[in-house]
């Protein structure tokens, strides 16, 4: 199970998400339940109407952005 401790969110993803509207406990569902997409440095998870770049440091979530799906 994620958690909000475990999530590192950079600046970038933390500004893109208060502009799309996307809260904490919505990352943490998408990183457990979305599809799961190999990235060229990191990941990709996408859930319901949004997705989430992140990359894995140890145990914890390094979310890169996150962004509505168009």
């Amino acid at each position: 199970m994620v958690k909000k401790e475990d999530l590192i969110i950079s600046k970038h993803a933390g500004d893109k998400m208060l502009i799309e509207g996307i809260s904490e406990e919505q990352i943490c569902r998408a990183l457990e339940r979305g599809s799961k997409f190999t990235q060229t440095e990191g990941y990709l998870a996408v859930h319901t109407y949004f997705s989430v770049a992140y990359k894995m440091i140890g145990k914890k979530y390094k979310i890169k952005t996150v962004y509505l799906n168009r």
